[in-house]
């Protein structure tokens, strides 16, 4: 079977190896020969020259807690969540974990049947098309350039910070709100961790081990803290826990219920970078790839993690509008900054480091996934190719590693001018783009597996078709709901422009910019759009034989 005829992707691969090697195989992406790629003849699936069998289920675990970063996801997340709800900020971070489970689900699904560094571009796709699937490419990529904007801001911070306290001169914590020298250190940083991730995946995992350990440590101390201050009767804002906190039908308003959830998303945004790498994970010995087992585990740690630290913060800090109560506008955008010497006193160093390598490590990590989806994007033909291009010794898309950090440091830049309030500004804008591409990523599950879900069981109607279902539906409906509220000049921080709020403009500059890129790249690469590079299709019309070409990438 001549599969070139029915692919360009395959054309190109054939016409760089004459003498390609052919095997048939489904979705064959370990293959044990480094020389060959996998290429679909009817879907266009194909690996890309990243390095296969490299993590494991502990490193993509902890590459995945790294991109999560508790500690500066905390930091940013509770402030905007508890001005939204208030004392349900532990139901929230418990609804925000259900649609996220549903979601899993559908990734798991998906990622079983199309491992793809791709993701929710090549899944959406598949299922929908090229254009839906170029847009969900696009939301992730967008997504990420916001946090890791905000990550930056969030080092710079921590690290001026960190100096006061060792320095016992609180001033030194003031030139962060220098704008000139808050960017220029803010590029260091990004300049940082996009070496890192540049010498590829393996290096990147061993940074990753030194930092979670130490946060998580840190984080565990601090929620331990937190409570036994909480009792403390000195402590005249604390409280102790009550089950009404977690009852999310106590919110006031959905539109208060809709931006609280959409925080939450923020909260456990990432894990679906673990998915990423199913080009280069270690073959599973189970039915799950090693991939979504480090996905599932992930997901659970985090839940407890972040409804204990909600819960145990709004305890210890009330909602009060002065000093370290939450409803401070002063400290919203970084609670713990003002937590830390309260709760930890003199160990209160420690906290401000595990929070600035927390975000230094997800600042490197994160960069993983817009680099991973910019490839595919690029190898697929729905992106420039120079973007797609291999560093030939250390197996990392180092041009889309560098396009991803640029453009974030441009973006943080901006918006340090534009906006007082960047970071709270950032963090809303981004849950509003991460409910978008995630709600269309789990809607190509019930879609992609439609006509075979059924034949399967209840198992797989329920994992495959309904729940995923629900999840994508939910999150495109909190989407438009925040994306409506945050037109309001009050909306999040307060920022605005011309009497218009300025998350409600991020979100639909960004979201408007896809789409005039999408129409300039169709007419520069029509065959990507026009279906013959990736084909539309479900689990049934899927193939079950595919060739295998070299496609010039390298081993």
């Amino acid at each position: 079977m001549d599969s070139s005829a029915e692919s360009p992707v395959a054309d190109d691969a054939q016409h760089l190896a004459p003498e390609s090697t052919v095997v048939m195989a489904k979705y064959d992406l370990n293959a044990p020969e480094p020389r060959t790629r996998t290429l679909d003849s009817v879907t266009g699936i194909s690996k890309k020259g990243l390095p296969s069998g490299t993590v494991g289920v502990m490193g993509a675990l902890v590459i995945g807690l790294s991109v999560c970063a508790p500690a500066y996801t905390l930091t940013a997340a509770v402030g905007p969540a508890a001005a939204e709800v208030g004392y349900q900020t532990p139901a929230i971070f418990l609804m925000g974990f259900i649609p996220m489970l549903l979601v899993a689900l559908g990734y798991r699904a998906l990622n079983s049947a199309m491992p793809d560094s791709g993701t929710s571009f090549t899944w959406a796709t598949r299922a929908f098309g090229p254009w839906v699937g170029w847009m969900a490419g696009w939301g992730l990529i967008a997504a990420t350039v916001l946090v890791l904007s905000n990550l930056a801001g969030i080092a710079v911070e921590f690290l001026f910070q960190s100096i006061s306290i060792i320095a016992d001169n609180p001033a030194i914590a003031e030139i962060s709100d220098n704008k000139f020298i808050n960017i220029l250190v803010c590029l260091c940083f990004m300049a940082v961790a996009t070496f890192i991730s540049y010498r590829g995946m393996t290096s990147t995992k061993i940074f990753q081990y030194i930092t979670v350990i130490f946060q998580m440590a840190i984080m565990v101390w601090f929620i331990v803290a937190m409570f036994v201050g909480a009792g403390d009767p000195a402590n005249e804002a604390g409280r102790m826990p009550e089950l009404s906190w977690f009852n999310p039908l106590e919110v006031d308003s959905f539109s208060a219920f809709a931006a609280g959830i959409a925080v939450s998303i923020f909260v456990y945004w990432g894990w679906d970078t673990v998915l990423t790498m199913g080009e280069e994970t270690k073959p599973s010995k189970g039915r799950l790839s090693t991939e979504s087992k480090a996905a599932m585990i992930l997901v659970f740690i985090l839940v407890v993690l972040y409804v204990g630290t909600a819960a145990a913060t709004v305890a210890y800090a009330g909602l009060g509008d002065t000093g370290t109560g939450l409803n401070n506008p002063s400290i919203a955008e970084n609670v713990f900054a003002a937590l830390a010497h309260p709760v930890m006193g003199p160990a209160a160093i420690l906290l401000s480091l595990a929070i600035l390598v927390s975000a230094m490590a997800s600042i490197n990590s994160t960069a993983i996934s817009p680099a991973r989806t910019l490839l595919a994007m690029s190898h697929y033909g729905a992106l420039p190719p120079a973007i797609k291009k291999i560093h030939p010794k250390y197996k990392s898309p180092y041009v889309a590693l560098l396009l991803s950090s640029v453009v974030a440091s441009v973006f943080y830049a901006i918006m340090r001018f534009i906006s007082e309030d960047v970071l709270w500004d950032t963090i809303t804008a981004l849950g509003m783009m991460v409910c978008f591409y995630y709600g269309i990523t789990a809607l190509a599950s019930p879609w992609y597996f439609r006509r075979t879900a059924f034949k399967e069981g209840f198992g797989a109607v329920m994992s495959k078709f309904v729940f995923p279902g629900l999840g994508g539906i939910l999150l495109l409906i909190v989407f438009v709901q925040t994306t409506v509220d945050s037109m309001d000049p009050a909306f999040g921080s307060g920022s605005n422009v011309g009497g218009i709020g300025l998350v409600g403009i991020i979100g639909v500059v960004v979201l408007g910019l896809g789409v005039v890129l999408m129409i300039l790249q169709s007419r520069s690469t029509p065959g990507f759009f026009r279906g013959e590079v990736l084909a539309k299709a479900d689990a049934e019309s899927d193939t079950s034989a595919m060739p295998v070409f070299d496609d010039g990438l390298g081993s």
